[in-house]
């Protein structure tokens, strides 16, 4: 062996992750409400993209995007990331101010297309001139519990007290409660702990009734102080909520001196007592989930949609760049406006080709999960990303990144991607397996429909799944039933047992 220096020539492949390329990837796990503001951020900071669909910066569109889940779907995003080699079509990091495109966007023919499914809002997406005024952003906003009680204490409290009141109002959680001791706030505030009391008991008067507690008991007493209920026997329930919680009910009666029927009824007015009374103020509204794709029965089939409402339609002015482009620029002028234009073409190409892999991995999931969209959950079958993957060509992470923070809405309601995809239960009778969801939902309904009298253990409902067909273990039970929220036997006895009393 030589030590002697020299060169060497070696050729080797390797592939290279273009700045394209990761946006590519990364536009694939984005919603439909994550790209519009993807794209209203591109558009601001290039002037050759524009959403206004211009008179002639696009021609008829050489390919519509195949909307049946039993159609076979164009070139999807393996292909664009592998630089097109199957397809024929050019890589992401290739020379774009050579390129014409003829097809813009998929929204390009969406909004076209004969049969529509009607559901994804008017053709170009977006926003349209149609549309009827959203009433709600004329609604005045929700008053917070703090600015609430502020209000209160500004009217009934005045001079230094106030400064306090306003102190432990701080200190107030969403839900009503005080969240520091008095203590540390007298000595914060550097007056006696007494004083600090007497402005909270101030407090603990204004609406919603239960404010300003300090715990749950002290809450429902000041609520059944202001429902006029708090009598000796009513104290000592709500001073032994965890005898209660746990059902021991004959207990509860020795301690409060009470017969069966006044137990039930003051455990009756506990029910209409708020546990959270500040709740109802300064929530945040919950924001509806926007569904990406829409899939109704068409036929013999399915008809997939994207919703091309969420769905700008982005396109490259090619009249303002042959604007600019005309006039007297210098080097880095013409350097500059070649990129923007790059940039432009391939944001509108990236886009088109997530579309079509949305499209190519929705159908094919619809075809795979038939059953469900027919029959309903119980019909769900075991589904990994690999038997979608391997079906449609693409790579498993492709398949993965396609299903994340996606909704697919259709007539049995609203469910994310991730939804369909499950592990297998084995039949106890030899047939084909089972989705673990449709074992959750043979639980649920069983546990509904079970006597208060006679609740089923989980050694039971074993027995029972086995019965219909579902050889699962004890432990995998409790497991699902745990998942879904669902108490044990004995937790449904003792919540069963207070719903009768």
């Amino acid at each position: 062996m030589s030590l002697a220096p020299r060169l060497d020539l070696r050729q080797s492949q390797s592939l290279v992750m273009t700045p394209q390329l990761q946006q590519a990837i990364k536009l694939l796990a984005l919603s439909n409400l994550e790209i519009e503001t993807f794209i209203a951020e591109e558009i601001e900071r290039n002037p050759l993209l524009d959403t206004s669909g211009g008179e002639d910066e696009r021609g008829a569109p050489d390919a519509e995007p195949e909307l049946q889940a039993e159609r076979d779907g164009p070139a999807d995003s393996s292909e664009l990331l592998d630089g097109g080699a199957t397809t024929g079509e050019p890589s992401l990091d290739v020379d774009f101010s050579t390129e014409t495109f003829h097809h813009d966007s998929a929204s390009d023919s969406i909004g076209g297309l004969d049969g529509g499914l009607g559901m994804g809002g008017t053709g170009g997406g977006g926003s349209s001139a149609d549309d009827g005024p959203d009433f709600d952003s004329f609604s005045a906003p929700d008053l917070s519990l703090a600015d609430h009680l502020t209000a209160q204490a500004g009217a009934s409290i005045a001079g230094p007290d106030l400064f306090i009141a306003q102190h432990i109002i701080d200190q107030i959680d969403e839900a009503g409660y005080v969240t520091a001791p008095l203590l540390d706030m007298a000595t914060r505030l550097g007056v006696s702990l007494a004083r600090v009391e007497a402005v909270l008991a101030i407090i603990q008067t204004f609406d919603p009734t239960g404010v300003g507690a300090r715990d749950l008991a002290e809450c429902l007493t000041l609520q059944a102080k202001e429902a006029d209920r708090y009598d000796p026997c009513m104290a000592a329930l709500i001073a032994n909520l965890d005898l209660l919680a746990r059902g021991e009910l004959g207990r509860l009666k020795r301690i409060c001196s009470v017969d069966d029927e006044d137990m039930a009824d003051m455990i009756r007015e506990l029910r209409n007592y708020d546990p959270k009374p500040g709740c109802r103020y300064g929530g945040e509204p919950v924001p509806a989930v926007t569904p990406d794709i829409f899939v109704a029965p068409r036929g013999q089939g399915w008809a997939v949609e994207l919703n091309s409402a969420t769905l700008p339609r982005v396109l490259v002015n090619r009249a303002y760049y042959a604007e600019v482009s005309a006039g007297p620029q210098d080097k880095s002028s013409k350097a500059w406006l070649s990129d923007m234009l790059a940039s432009a073409n391939w944001l509108v190409k990236a886009l088109d080709q997530r579309q079509r892999t949305i499209i190519k991995v929705a159908s094919e999931i619809v075809k795979q999960q038939e059953a469900f969209f027919r029959n309903g959950v119980s019909h769900l079958k075991p589904l990994t990303l690999r038997q979608i993957a391997d079906a449609i060509e693409m790579h498993e992470s492709t398949v993965s990144r396609v299903t994340s923070n996606k909704y697919l809405s259709c007539a049995r309601g609203m469910f994310e991607l991730k939804y369909f995809f499950t592990s297998a239960i084995q039949s106890s009778e030899g047939g084909d397996a089972v989705s673990a969801e449709a074992v959750k939902s043979a639980i649920r309904t069983l546990i509904q429909a079970e006597d208060a009298r006679k609740i089923l253990s989980d050694d039971t409902l074993v027995d029972m799944l086995n019965a219909k067909g579902f050889d699962i273990a004890r432990r995998t039970v409790a497991k699902y039933r745990e998942a879904m929220g669902i108490g044990s036997s004995v937790q449904r006895r003792r919540q069963k047992a207070l719903e009768g009393a």
